[in-house]
């Protein structure tokens, strides 16, 4: 897909962070855009900010349920009989900890979201677009902690997002040998520290799944900074509109994973892959920052 201009994408997390520019950069392309979100304060902030940039729509969705889902997918295509570009990008993430101090309410949370809304959002739109007959992509975000290498500390997050890499993987192949008009891309946000809401996700976090236990106050993105350089690694701050530009690009380069200095990942997977061949841990202790 090389024009955006005229076509109906959804965003679901797109009221704030990456989802935000994502939604600022299809308006600027032309599209008509659909904002699914689960925080009404923000969507109807979005829905301002940009009312005059194109045409613009939300929906309070929560992609953790497919009956939210559905519902947003119903009132998509009641407006524009249509998809073009589906964005599951909405994420949220748990307290750094031990595997056996997590708990079952920051797995259910947080995959609920992270993976539960991508099959979500899959199972809503993607019958409907193959139905429809016309070209179109699905946007899976994933993250490189855990879809390319996980921080051990971040379990939950990143078991996650390994699934959406898996899933997107598994979705492109068959869109492509069941021969539909669509095709799917994995996007890992990249390039620098990501100044974005996933560092205050408990601010959604519903009562019923609320943390069984006490935790560490959750790093700030100035102590993972912090952290990082301490391990030797300095990272600026990616501005998130250039990333969105970036993902976009890549959609119309057909390309299936969408991260900047993807070359870098190389590199750590054939580290990771000839560790696996020596039968030892992939992950390399020494580079990884204790939070």
């Amino acid at each position: 897909m090389q024009d955006f201009s005229g076509k109906v994408a959804v965003v679901t997390g797109g009221a704030s962070g990456i989802g935000r520019s994502i939604v600022k950069e299809l308006l600027a392309a032309g599209a008509k855009v659909v904002v699914g979100d689960v925080e009404q304060a923000a969507l109807d902030k979005v829905l301002a900010e940009f009312s005059e940039a194109g045409e613009i729509t939300g929906v309070v969705t929560d992609v953790s349920s497919q009956t939210s889902l559905d519902t947003l997918a119903d009132e998509v295509y009641a407006k524009y009989g249509v998809c073009h570009l589906l964005f599951n990008n909405a994420g949220v993430a748990a307290p750094s900890a031990n595997v056996w101090e997590t708990t079952e309410n920051d797995w259910t949370w947080v995959h609920g979201v992270n993976v539960g809304g991508v099959m979500n959002g899959i199972r809503a739109f993607v019958p409907r677009m193959i139905e429809g007959g016309q070209e179109g992509h699905i946007i899976n975000t994933s993250s490189g902690d855990g879809g390319i290498s996980p921080l051990p500390y971040q379990s939950v997050y990143a078991s996650s997002k390994a699934a959406v890499s898996c899933i997107s993987e598994c979705l492109a192949a068959q869109l492509q040998s069941e021969e539909t008009r669509l095709s799917a891309s994995v996007f890992y946000p990249s390039g620098g520290l990501l100044d974005t809401g996933i560092w205050t996700t408990d601010r959604n976090r519903p009562e019923e799944l609320a943390r069984e236990k006490a935790y560490d106050p959750v790093p700030t993105v100035a102590d993972f900074k912090v952290a990082m350089e301490a391990a030797g690694v300095t990272l600026e701050v990616q501005d998130l509109d250039e990333l969105a530009r970036y993902c976009l690009q890549g959609i119309r380069e057909q390309r299936f994973v969408i991260m900047i200095g993807v070359e870098e990942a190389e590199i750590t997977l054939q580290e990771r892959a000839a560790r696996i061949g020596r039968s030892e841990l992939p992950i390399d202790l020494a580079e990884i920052p204790q939070l």
